[in-house]
C-alpha cells in the first residue's frame, strides 16, 4: 500500500517544481475527513484516495491533480469534526478554485456512476429476465450519466484522469462486493471507462481496466488464459531475451543509442485475438513485443531499416503512426518480422517523448506541469476531442439517442483521416464524406456538395480508408438531402440532417403541435389556453430541455414528442374531465364496444370505418349508416367530407376516449435495405408490448425497402410513442401512420 511519504518522494523526483506542501495538506485534510470511514473490504477508507493518488504519481501528473485525487471523495463521504458533511465550498476555502473545480467534477462523476446504488435498488421493480439487455430506465440513466462524464471531460480532462485512477483502484478491490455488483461494475468498466482510457491515450490504465473487467465478466475464460500464459512465460522470456540481445548489438554496432524493452500482451487482448481469428492459444505468437526507444525521430526510421536488415519483415504488417498519428496522438512505428526462432515478432520503434505519450496519453501534456507554457500543437489536436464531446451533447437532446451516438461513434472500429491542414479525424469504419463534413462543422455538412479524397473527386457515398486525405467541397446555396440518411454512418450526421429538416418546418410544426395539444386538452375537458399560460407548462418545457413553449409545440408537431408525454408531465387535475358515454354493442354482434361520447344519442352500434381506421384520440365524427349503426370516421377522412356535403343530417358529433382496447392500425416504414433490419424493427415493436398482425416488405432499386405493418394500438398517444421508437432505429428513414385506403392506392401504383 502506498503511503504519503512515498508519494511525495516520487513527485519531487520527477517534478522539482511541485507544490509538495499542497499535496501534504490535502492528505491531512482527507485523512481527517475519512477518519471513521471503512471500505467494503474492511480497510480504512484513506487507503482508496492514497491508491488513486499513487496512480496519478505513476503518470507523473501535476500537484493540483494529485491533491485533488487525495480529496476526490471528501465531499461525498467525508465528515467535519462536528459530524457535518464537507462541501465543495469547504474545499474551495482550504485549497482554492482550481482544486475545488477538480474535486467537484470528480464528485459529479461519482454521483453519475452507472452502478445502481442501494437507494436506487430499493426503488426497482422485481428483476425479470431481460436477456442481458438494459431496461428502459437503466438505458436513460446510463445515457444521462455518460453525458455528465463528457461535460466534465470537456471542461478539464484532468477530471477524467482522476476518475480513471479512482476506477482502477475500485476494480482492484472488487472482490469485497457481491457477485451481481461485481458483474455490473465490470461491464460498465469495459463498455465506458476502458474505451475512454484508450481515447485519452492512457495505455497503462486501459489494459489494467480491461483485464480486471475480463476477470469478473468471463471468469472461466480469464482463468484459462491466465494459466496458459503463466505456463509458457519462462519459454517466452528466453526467446525474447535472445531477440533483445541480437537487436541491441545490431543497432548499437550501427551507431544508434537505444533502449530495448518488452511489452507483454495483456490477457483481454489475447482472448480477443483468439475469438476474432478463431485460433487456439498455441497459435498466438505475438504475446510479447519489443519496444525500441531512440533519441530522435530520424533514428526511428534508421532503426526500422536495421530491424528489417536483421530479420525478414512480414508483408503488409507495417504501420507508420509517426507520419500519421492516431487520434489520441499515439505515435510509433510498428512492424512485424520473422524472429530468430522462425516465429512472428512485433517490434515498436519510438522516441522517448512518444514512449511517454503512449503510456500516459493526455496525462503527459505540458499544461499539467508547473512552470511550463508550450504545447500549442498538442492543444490544437486536443481541441478535436473537446469539440466532439460538445457535438454529441448538442446534437442529441434525447438521452437514448445520445447514448447510441456515443456507443456507435466513440467505441466503433475506426478509420483515421487527414484534413488538408494536417489534422487527424477519426470516424467509424464505413463513414462517408457527409460524415466527415458534419464532424468538421454543421455548416460544412449542410452546404456539402462533394469531396476530394487524396486529390480525386469522389461521390458522397464513398467509404473512406485509413490515411485518406479528405477535402470537402461546399456551395453556399446547397442544403442537406434526405437521401443522405440512407448511407451516412455516424449518428452525429444523421441527427444534424434530421435537425435541419425539423428546423426548416419549425413554423408549421409549432402550429400543428399546438393544435394537437389543444384537441387533446379539450377532449379531456380542460381549457387549453389556461394550460398553455400556466407556470406548470413553462416548467414542463424546461424539464423536456426545450428553450421555449414553442419548442414543445414544434416537437409535438414534428412527432419527436408525443402528446401523451406532454399531458402526463403536466399532471392536470382530472376532476374537470368530461365523462365518456360507453355505448354497448349487442353481444351477438361480434364487435368490440367503443367508449365514445355522442351528443344526444344512446344505445347505438358503433363501428370503426375501414377507410380511415380512427383511433381514440383522433378527432372523429359519426355517420349514421343504413342498418349498420354509426360508423366512426376521422374528421378529415375523404368519405366524411363527402358525407358532410351530401348528407350532413347523418353526421353526429362524437368524442372517443380510450377504453384500453387495442385496434389494428397501418404503418408505412421506409428503411435501408440490409440484413437484420426487419429483426431490429420487430424487436423494438415487441419491446413496446405491441402486437404485429400483418406485414409486407418490398425492396426498392435504391437499396431501400418499404415495410407495411399492421399493429394493434390503444390510442393516438400510444401510436405516436411507437412511431417515435421505431423512427429512432438507426436505418429507419421514415415512419408514418397510413390508412388502408392510402396503402391500397400506394400498392396499386
Amino acid at each position: 500500500m502506498a503511503d504519503i511519504d512515498e508519494i511525495l518522494g516520487k513527485v519531487a523526483s520527477y517534478n522539482p517544481d511541485a507544490d509538495i506542501e499542497l499535496i501534504r495538506r490535502a492528505y491531512v485534510f482527507a485523512r481527517d475527513s475519512h477518519r471513521d470511514g471503512v471500505r467494503e473490504s474492511g480497510d480504512p477508507y484513506i487507503i482508496h484516495p492514497l491508491a488513486t493518488a499513487q496512480t496519478l504519481v505513476d503518470l507523473e501528473m501535476d500537484s493540483a491533480s494529485i491533491a485533488s485525487a487525495l480529496l476526490h471523495d471528501v465531499v461525498e463521504d467525508g465528515k467535519k469534526e462536528n459530524g457535518e458533511s464537507i462541501t465543495v465550498e469547504d474545499v474551495r476555502a482550504a485549497f482554492g478554485d482550481e482544486i475545488a473545480g477538480l474535486v467537484d467534477g470528480v464528485t459529479k462523476l461519482k454521483r453519475a456512476d452507472f452502478d445502481i446504488r442501494e437507494e436506487e435498488e430499493q426503488q426497482e421493480e422485481p428483476r425479470k429476465s431481460d436477456g442481458g439487455k438494459k431496461r428502459p430506465y437503466e438505458f436513460r440513466r446510463s445515457a444521462e450519466n455518460l453525458r455528465k462524464i463528457f461535460v466534465a471531460m470537456a471542461s478539464d480532462l484532468r477530471v477524467m484522469v482522476i476518475k480513471l485512477a479512482d476506477r482502477l483502484h475500485n476494480m482492484s478491490t472488487l472482490d469485497s462486493l457481491p457477485p451481481d455488483k461485481q458483474v455490473r461494475i465490470a461491464r460498465e468498466t469495459m463498455q465506458i471507462y476502458a474505451p475512454l482510457a484508450h481515447r485519452l491515450g492512457i495505455w497503462r490504465i486501459k489494459w489494467e481496466l480491461e483485464d480486471y473487467g475480463f476477470r469478473y465478466l468471463l471468469p472461466e475464460a480469464y482463468a484459462e488464459v491466465a494459466e496458459k500464459v503463466a505456463k509458457t512465460r519462462s519459454e517466452r522470456e528466453e526467446d525474447l531475451a535472445e531477440a533483445m540481445e541480437m537487436i541491441q548489438k545490431h543497432l548499437e554496432s550501427n551507431g544508434l543509442q537505444v533502449t530495448i524493452t518488452a511489452r507483454p500482451k495483456h490477457l483481454w487482448s489475447i482472448y480477443q485475438k483468439m475469438q476474432r481469428e478463431e485460433v487456439g492459444f498455441s497459435e498466438i505468437y505475438d504475446l510479447l513485443a519489443l519496444r525500441v526507444i531512440v533519441n530522435r525521430v530520424g533514428d526511428c526510421y534508421h532503426a526500422l531499416g536495421l530491424v528489417h536488415d536483421l530479420w525478414m519483415p512480414i508483408p503488409e504488417k507495417f504501420s507508420d503512426y509517426i507520419a500519421k498519428p492516431k487520434a489520441n496522438m499515439y505515435q510509433s512505428l510498428h512492424t512485424k518480422v520473422i524472429g530468430p526462432r522462425g516465429e512472428p515478432l512485433e517490434v515498436q520503434i519510438r522516441t522517448w517523448d512518444m514512449h511517454r505519450l503512449a503510456d500516459y496519453g493526455v496525462a503527459a501534456h505540458w499544461q499539467y506541469k508547473e512552470g511550463m507554457r508550450s504545447g500549442d500543437e498538442f492543444e490544437r489536436k486536443l481541441s478535436w476531442l473537446r469539440q466532439q464531446l460538445f457535438d454529441w451533447q448538442t446534437d442529441s437532446k434525447d438521452a437514448g439517442e445520445f447514448l447510441h451516438s456515443v456507443i456507435d461513434d466513440l467505441f466503433a472500429d475506426k478509420v483515421f483521416l487527414w484534413t488538408p491542414r494536417g489534422d487527424v479525424i477519426d470516424l467509424p469504419a464505413g463513414s462517408t464524406p457527409v460524415d466527415f463534413a458534419y464532424r468538421i462543422h454543421s455548416d460544412v455538412g449542410n452546404h456539402c456538395v462533394g469531396a476530394k479524397v487524396n486529390g480525386r473527386i469522389v461521390p458522397l457515398t464513398h467509404k473512406f480508408h485509413n490515411g485518406d486525405i479528405v477535402e470537402i467541397i461546399t456551395r453556399s446555396n446547397s442544403q442537406p438531402s434526405r437521401d443522405w440518411l440512407a448511407f451516412v454512418k455516424t449518428n452525429q450526421a444523421r441527427n444534424r440532417i434530421k435537425g435541419f429538416y425539423r428546423q426548416q418546418n419549425y413554423g408549421e410544426s409549432v402550429v400543428k403541435g399546438k393544435e394537437l395539444l389543444e384537441k387533446e386538452l379539450e377532449r379531456l375537458g380542460h381549457d387549453p389556453q389556461s394550460v398553455f399560460r400556466s407556470e406548470q407548462f413553462t416548467s414542463v418545457a424546461r424539464e423536456m430541455n426545450c428553450h421555449s413553449e414553442d419548442d414543445v409545440y414544434a416537437g409535438v408537431g414534428y412527432g419527436s414528442i408525443s402528446v401523451g408525454t406532454v399531458i402526463n408531465k403536466l399532471k392536470i387535475d382530472d376532476q374537470t374531465r368530461r365523462p365518456s358515454l360507453v355505448v354497448e354493442v349487442p353481444k351477438d354482434s361480434g364487435r368490440k364496444r367503443l367508449a365514445v361520447h355522442i351528443d344526444g344519442a344512446r344505445n347505438m352500434m358503433i363501428t370503426r370505418a375501414k377507410c380511415c381506421a380512427p383511433l381514440p384520440g383522433d378527432e372523429v365524427v359519426g355517420y349514421v349508416t343504413r342498418g349498420r349503426g354509426v360508423a366512426l370516421h376521422t374528421v378529415d377522412c375523404p368519405n366524411a367530407v363527402a358525407f358532410r356535403n351530401s348528407e350532413p343530417e347523418r353526421l353526429m358529433t362524437m368524442d372517443w376516449a380510450s377504453s384500453g382496447d387495442r385496434y389494428p392500425t397501418e404503418l408505412r416504414l421506409i428503411v435501408v435495405d440490409r440484413v437484420g433490419m426487419l429483426n431490429d424493427i420487430t424487436s423494438v415493436i415487441s419491446g413496446a408490448k405491441t402486437n404485429i398482425v400483418g406485414a409486407k416488405i418490398k425492396s426498392m432499386p435504391d437499396k431501400t425497402a418499404e415495410v407495411d405493418l399492421t399493429v394493434e394500438v390503444s390510442d393516438v398517444p400510444a401510436l405516436r410513442n411507437l412511431l417515435d421508437k421505431v423512427g429512432g432505429i438507426g436505418d429507419v428513414i421514415a415512419a408514418e401512420r397510413v390508412t388502408s385506403r392510402k396503402l391500397k392506392a400506394a400498392r396499386s401504383r
